[in-house]
């Protein structure tokens, strides 16, 4: 059987309705469990049964600062060696996103992996083009952001849960692979002139002050958020893999109409 982690989450939730269109016997696992799921808090080491399965979709548990996401990490995957798993794949980070503030606890992660002795598959994922649509932000006449002239190897999140059901559902043929999975580069250029709006750059200080002044965020975040716009800004996350395609044999989902639509959506107006 294959668990998937953090199953209310967006990609964990795609990837068991992918697994389920396949017919591959899955269950999710979650700190707030739906019917037919199983109770999994990565912070409670008493929750953390993982009897019958055999093949562990470990979501990464972020959202945190860097040791509580690797010690959440180092627990479920003790549990894992404990209960008899044969083997774990693993939703990383890209390889180009190591200048990423979030990615020392991806690196970190797959050294545990590796280091677990239970068969092992590391995806590494580009970064949503979801996500790159809603960092956009809207003012009265244009779209703001830090992002400049720099391009985004975006990918839609149900491509990468269509490649963690793929490798899940048959792991033994990708054991001990690591795959870059990433999409062909977008723009904001690209965006703004789908949407048919004007876009104005704005400098990483002041988009930093923003996010350093918005209540909502958690204090990791802004530096995270930053060093987005920032690697976006300067080139450092437009590479190219062919690992996604050959994975899913199809095209990939248009990645440019998935971010512009996502930034339409969250439009004033459209709200």
């Amino acid at each position: 059987m294959i668990l998937v982690t953090g199953a209310n989450g967006q990609l964990a939730s795609l990837t068991l309705t992918e697994l389920a269109e396949r017919d591959a016997p899955a269950v999710g696992g979650s700190r707030s469990p739906g019917d037919g799921q199983r109770r999994l808090d990565f912070d409670d080491p008493v929750t953390l049964d993982l009897t019958g399965v055999s093949t562990l979709v470990l979501v990464s548990a972020g959202y945190a600062e860097d040791d509580q996401v690797v010690a959440r990490h180092r627990a479920v995957l003790e549990a894992a060696v404990r209960d008899g798993v044969a083997h774990v794949v693993y939703t990383s980070l890209t390889g180009a996103g190591d200048h990423l503030g979030f990615s020392l606890a991806h690196r970190a992660t797959e050294q545990l992996v590796k280091a677990s002795g239970l068969g092992w598959t590391i995806l590494r994922n580009g970064l949503y083009a979801e996500l790159f649509g809603a960092l956009l932000t809207w003012t009265s006449d244009c779209l703001e952001s830090a992002f400049g002239e720099g391009a985004l190897s975006a990918v839609a999140r149900a491509d990468l849960a269509a490649a963690a059901a793929v490798v899940a559902g048959n792991p033994t043929v990708h054991a001990g692979k690591t795959y870059d999975l990433v999409g062909e580069p977008i723009t904001v250029a690209g965006i703004v002139r789908r949407l048919d709006v004007a876009h104005r750059t704005i400098a990483l200080g002041e988009y930093r002050e923003r996010l350093l002044a918005d209540g909502r965020l958690s204090p990791f975040q802004p530096p995270m958020l930053t060093s987005i716009a920032s690697s976006v800004r300067h080139g450092f996350l437009s590479n190219t893999s062919p690992d996604l395609v050959q994975l899913l044999d199809r095209p990939l989902t248009d990645a440019l109409t998935v971010a512009a639509d996502t930034a339409a959506a969250m439009r004033p107006a459209a709200r």
